[in-house]
């Protein structure tokens, strides 16, 4: 009974990520076209400005989709997401607050200095998730 409740559960999750990543691909292509889309309608056309504020933050939402994307696939290859991808899904969001915030000139002093700091110890961390890997010990 036990077996049976554990397949159950099992196979649900991969039916229920897989629907996400699904939805999270189909929406990263939709985003993807409509960047594209504004691009095409800004530079063809003279008179409608590119506001590029805002294609900046879609790309940079694109890539932190993306990295989402990937621990999706990575749980469907080995049924476990690896500390590592986790942190650079987090290193990926970080860069996009701040370069946003850079952008939009609303990023100042402390405030820099501290999503720097979190920058900084996330890429770290994922330094030392990859040094001290798991898999590292078993090669």
């Amino acid at each position: 009974m036990e077996a049976l409740l554990l397949r159950l559960y099992s196979t649900l999750t991969r039916i229920l990520l897989g629907l996400a990543l699904l939805a999270l691909l189909i929406g990263v292509a939709v985003e993807a076209l409509q960047v594209l889309g504004e691009l095409a309608r800004g530079l063809a056309e003279r008179g409608l400005p590119i506001d590029l504020k805002a294609l900046v933050t879609n790309v940079f939402s694109l890539i932190v989709v993306l990295e989402l994307v990937r621990v999706f696939i990575e749980y469907f290859e080995h049924e476990r997401v690896r500390l590592e991808i986790l942190l650079e899904v987090g290193v990926a969001f970080l860069v996009r607050k701040m370069l946003l915030g850079l952008f939009t000139q609303s990023l100042h002093g402390l405030e820099l200095l501290i999503w720097s700091s979190s920058l900084l110890l996330l890429v770290i961390a994922r330094s030392l998730a990859v040094r001290f890997s798991p898999r590292r010990k078993l090669d």
